[in-house]
């Protein structure tokens, strides 16, 4: 598995390419730039490795604690932290709903302090606004955090495959052995069968 030094750089030298190829295919600097803010903000700081004490989980600094919370959830490695969009999903969302509730206390604490009665309907109508209005720049930024937590996921599972290719061949890179249910039998020892015989024979004589 590819250290966390090798995924930054997997990273930065595939940041051109993401940013190219998204500009050649929407014609939009603007969406570029939110996919490519996405791709290095997912494989720098929002990846996978978030489920593990990493530089990922490091680069948060104080904020790191966030995170206790989802790796005490999750098995490293998972499916719901490395799979394919379920991965950023659960991130995304884990990550939305602690800010939602932080803007909720915020905005609690200074409506007693300003004896200001809150009108909630108004404020889920301006947040349900901002999204309807706002969603292809919501999209591209998701998209970049996609691309960028799955160059992560694709290291790993591409350095894990050459090495078992590499202990087992063609067998362990397709891993035969789990998809079709084999496991490794212990079978009991002949001799410790043949030793119980003879040992109750002796009892009996």
């Amino acid at each position: 598995m590819p250290s966390g030094q090798t995924h930054d750089r997997i990273t930065i030298w595939s940041l051109p390419v993401v940013a190219g190829v998204t500009l050649v295919l929407t014609r939009s600097s603007k969406v570029t730039l939110l996919v490519a803010g996405g791709f290095m903000f997912g494989g720098l700081m929002f990846g996978p490795d978030l489920d593990i004490y990493s530089r990922q989980f490091q680069r948060w600094g104080f904020l790191r604690w966030i995170w206790l919370p989802y790796q005490k959830s999750l098995r490293h490695r998972s499916f719901l932290s490395h799979g394919p969009i379920i991965g950023t999903t659960l991130r995304v969302v884990y990550l939305t709903t602690f800010l939602a509730v932080v803007a909720i206390l915020v905005l609690v604490i200074f409506a007693k302090l300003g004896n200001v009665t809150l009108n909630w309907g108004e404020v889920w109508g301006s947040v349900g606004r901002t999204l309807s209005i706002h969603y292809g720049e919501f999209f591209a930024l998701f998209v970049g955090f996609e691309l960028g937590a799955m160059s992560h996921s694709l290291s790993d599972w591409t350095g894990s495959a050459y090495k078992r290719f590499q202990k087992q061949g063609i067998q362990g890179l397709l891993g035969y052995g789990k998809m079709l249910g084999y496991g490794k039998i212990k079978k009991r020892k002949p001799t410790q069968g043949v030793k119980a015989v003879r040992k109750r024979r002796g009892k009996a004589e």
